[in-house]
Formats: structure tokens, sequence, C-alpha cells
């Protein structure tokens, strides 16, 4: 199994059960607070963290940091749901629902970036599942990843929907004083109703833009992905103008439109959603999605155009940040993600 590369251990207070997702046993917890009720969490001890991306993704990073498996922000449209069938779990309420921590991700980070092989290169997070979900609350992983982060002065971006990367707003800023930091928020549409059905476990698109004006107030660079954009419920030209220019407003530096993509796992899960929600919409999608995970490039390549439009009418990215400062210190422009092409395998999609 994929797991092979764990070492699995127990502390006071965990329980130690059999689980469908080992060969041997977690740490399993429970927690009966409102936000955790229903999820389990299982802590384990991984033996690396920094992962190199295959070249075959096509995504404009190599190295990623995952330090959770499974996300509670429940999106139904999630690429990353089939990768938790690699852990004997369902792609979906178990995904939703049966969260993996690994617990000792800040001193693998330490340690990894410290090691005379290790070449120093930008580092993406956020990219799997995201490493701001409610579980962050409690297990507080991050401030020790982003501290040995800007101690090995190694660059690093982070995409997220969740609020609570402003907890780290003073390590961020400390981080960007030595090296290139770059954040994005992740918001396909700004639509409430359709925002608590299909990303119920998420802060609100308003909340998430909230996020990205303060991240720029505070010298941190941030852009949003504007992803995903759902054919027939948030690609008219008024969802689309309302989305870029809540965008705009919120001083967003860039901004990246990414259109549905259904990729196996996810697309089980999403389509059930829509047979229950939308039914004279299914035969839409199947003649859009019929022959693979994409829509038509031509539809692509159509909603890229009127955003870009859209931002420039706008005046997406207008003004820069008042701070970048480590970038100004170092001579640096400030690094902004590359947009993918619309057809990219979308990892960054959350």
């Amino acid at each position: 199994m994929r797991w092979d590369g764990l070492r699995l251990e127990t502390d006071e207070g965990g329980q130690r059960e059999p689980t469908p997702l080992f060969a041997r046993s977690a740490v399993t917890r429970t927690f009966d607070t409102p936000e955790f009720r229903g999820v389990t969490f299982y802590e384990i001890h991984a033996r690396s963290i920094v992962n190199r991306v295959p070249s075959a993704s096509r995504v404009p990073f190599e190295w990623t940091i995952n330090p959770y498996r499974g996300c509670t922000h429940a999106c139904t449209y999630c690429f990353a749901r089939r990768t938790h069938e690699y852990l004997d779990l369902d792609s979906g309420r178990d995904f939703d629902s049966k969260i993996v921590v690994k617990v000792n991700a800040p001193d693998l980070v330490r340690r990894e970036l410290a090691a005379p092989r290790w070449p120093g290169q930008p580092i993406a997070m956020g990219t799997n599942v995201d490493c701001y979900q409610r579980a962050e609350g409690r297990y507080r992983l991050m401030p020790g990843i982003i501290g040995a982060l800007r101690d090995a002065r190694n660059p690093f971006s982070i995409l997220t929907k969740g609020s609570l990367i402003l907890r780290d707003l003073d390590l961020l800023a400390e981080a960007a004083e030595v090296t290139d930091v770059s954040t994005a928020v992740s918001a396909g549409f700004t639509d409430e109703p359709l925002w608590r059905a299909v990303e119920p476990g998420t802060p609100s698109p308003r909340k998430r833009l909230e996020v990205c004006a303060t991240l720029n107030e505070h010298g941190v660079a941030c852009g949003v992905l504007m992803a995903p954009i759902l054919p027939y419920l948030s690609d008219s030209p008024r969802a689309l103008e309302t989305t870029v220019r809540r965008i705009a407003e919120a001083g967003a530096t860039h901004v990246t439109p990414i259109v549905l993509h259904l990729r196996p796992g996810a697309r089980e899960w999403f389509m059930a959603w829509l047979s229950r929600e939308h039914p004279r919409l299914v035969p839409r999608y199947l003649e859009l999605y019929g022959r693979g995970a994409y829509a038509p490039r031509a539809y692509q390549e159509r909603i890229a155009e009127t955003v870009r439009a859209l931002a420039r009418e706008h005046g997406v990215g207008r003004s820069a940040p008042r701070g970048a400062r480590g970038a100004r210190r170092l001579g640096k422009r400030p690094v902004r993600p590359p947009a993918p092409a619309a057809t990219a395998e979308q990892l960054t999609l959350l």
C-alpha cells in the first residue's frame, strides 16, 4: 500500500483502533465539538513531507507540502477526492469526514530543508487539500511549517479557501522579508446559495476576498484563483462580472480563471449532487464532459477571455500591495504564481 512510508505511533489519550487506512493502526481521534462533529482524525507520523510532483502533472510547481489528507471543506467538485481511495476509503463522505493528519510535519519540513541535497526550490502548499481547513485550528501545523520555510529562506506559495491563514499573518510577513512569498485564495463565484450548496464547509466567498484584501494590505501578495467556474451555474455574463468586480475590489494582485473539471472520484460525487439539485442540467453536463474530464477547449477559452476582459475593465492587479517587502529588499519582483493553462491539471483547485 501507499502507506508503507509511514511510521504510526500512539500517544497518551489516543485510541489505537484498526482502521481501513493502514495495515497497522493509526491514532484515531474524535472531538465532541460542533465544528468537528462526525469527523474522525487519523494522526500519523510521516517519513517525508516535501514531495516532488510528477512531471506528467503539467502544473506550474515542482514541490509540495501537504500536511493533511481529506478535507472538511466538503466541496462537491474537489479533484482530490479520488486520492482517498488509495487509503482504502471512499471519495465521498470519507473524504469529507476522515482526515489524515501528519502530526510531525513541522519537524520534517525543518529537517528536509536543512538536508544538503535540498535544492532550495519554491514549494507550493494547498495543492491537494486545504492546509487551512478546520483541522488546522486544532492541530496548528502551519505555524511550524511557515517558520521552517522562513528560517531556511525558502520561497513558497499558499492556496486556500480558509480564513485561518490570517492567524499566521505575522509569520507570513516575516517570511516575506527574507524570501519570495505568494498567496492566493480560491473563489470561483460569489453567489451565496451556490456556495452553500457546493462548498458547505468553507468560509463564504465574501470572507475569502476579505482575506485577500488583508494579506495584500500587510505586504503579503495575494491573488485569486477563480475556480471552479461551473457551467450553467456560475458562468453567466452577470455572474462572471460580479465575481471579477469583487475580486478587483479586494485588491487581488491577479485573477486566474479555471473551468470545472471532473476527474474520476469527483465526477461521480458532483454528478450525483447535480442529479439531486439540478436534474435539468445533467444532459448539458454529459454533453460538455462526455468525452473526458475537461469541458471543450472552445468553452474554456471563451470563459478565460471573458474573465481577462473583465479583469482589465475592473483593474485587477492595478494597485500593487503596499508590502512585498522581501522582494524589494532582495531587489526582486514579487512572485506571482503563473496562470495555468485552461486545460492544465488542476492540482491548484481545492
